[in-house]
């Protein structure tokens, strides 16, 4: 990370959430007044040009600026086609980069991180985007935000109840999008809970084998004492049936003292 970054980081995480403020305000509230909504359009260009100058910096300090602007390529798209500045949203993921360093340090915790964060984003954007987009079109189904969130969270997960669908070609690509993005999301929590319970069962294992090897440790050591004992038994024996076959030890069992 170079230094423009780590030091650019949190005021594009502020102005990433000036941005989210300024789209949504004029979405949930459709009788905000003409003033209003040119100022909150004044705000979102604005953060657009902040976004677009931390890409021109970022770019001019890559080494190699080929293969930079090819890694960066949604993010050119995202700047050259204004029309499509509500994808700018996902600027927020420098927020989800920045609670990832509270995250643990296994990779299990920084996906769960990505996850939950992108999933609330992901609903969220979708869900304003489809609203602004089916507000007011003849026969929409999604006319509040409370349908659009609805909507959003039954297509990312893949349920689709069918009762709030878009009708607008703009609406329905947003769908387009979110089904992709909801299918991809599915496929990390489901990866990350497998992961979840394989690194558990792992664990658990792992415990019983280093249990039942202190097991084993402590059982020989118990018996290695007691070969030592019985050893020590076995040559104190010894030395006392040697002593006792010694002349002038005490008559063995049986022999008729002298002179008797």
């Amino acid at each position: 990370m170079t230094t423009w970054e780590r030091r650019s980081e949190w005021p594009l995480v502020v102005l990433a959430l000036v941005f989210l403020a300024a789209y949504a305000w004029p979405v949930l509230d459709p009788d905000l007044g003409r003033g209003w909504v040119r100022a909150c359009s004044w705000v979102a260009w604005a953060v657009w040009a902040a976004f677009a100058l931390d890409y021109g910096v970022r770019l001019v300090q890559a080494a190699d600026r080929g293969a930079w602007i090819r890694r960066h390529a949604f993010d050119l798209v995202v700047l050259l086609l204004p029309l499509l500045r509500p994808l700018r949203l996902l600027r927020l993921l420098v927020l989800i980069r920045v609670l990832n360093r509270s995250a643990s340090a296994s990779l299990r915790g920084r996906v769960g991180t990505y996850v939950g964060a992108g999933s609330s984003m992901l609903a969220l954007v979708a869900a304003l985007a489809v609203l602004d987009a089916e507000r007011g079109a003849p026969e929409a189904t999604i006319t509040s935000f409370g349908d659009a969130l609805w909507w959003a969270v039954t297509t990312m997960t893949t349920v689709g109840y069918g009762d709030r669908f878009p009708v607008t070609d703009t609406g329905r690509l947003v769908g387009f999008g979110l089904m992709i993005a909801g299918i991809a999301l599915l496929g990390t929590v489901t990866a990350t809970l497998a992961s979840w319970l394989v690194q558990a069962v792992a664990d658990e294992a792992a415990e019983a084998r280093a249990d039942d090897a202190g097991d084993r440790d402590d059982l020989h050591a118990e018996l290695t004492a007691l070969r030592r004992q019985v050893e020590e038994l076995t040559l104190a024996l010894g030395d006392r049936m040697t002593a006792a076959d010694r002349p002038g030890s005490e008559p063995a069992r049986g022999r008729q003292p002298a002179g008797s």
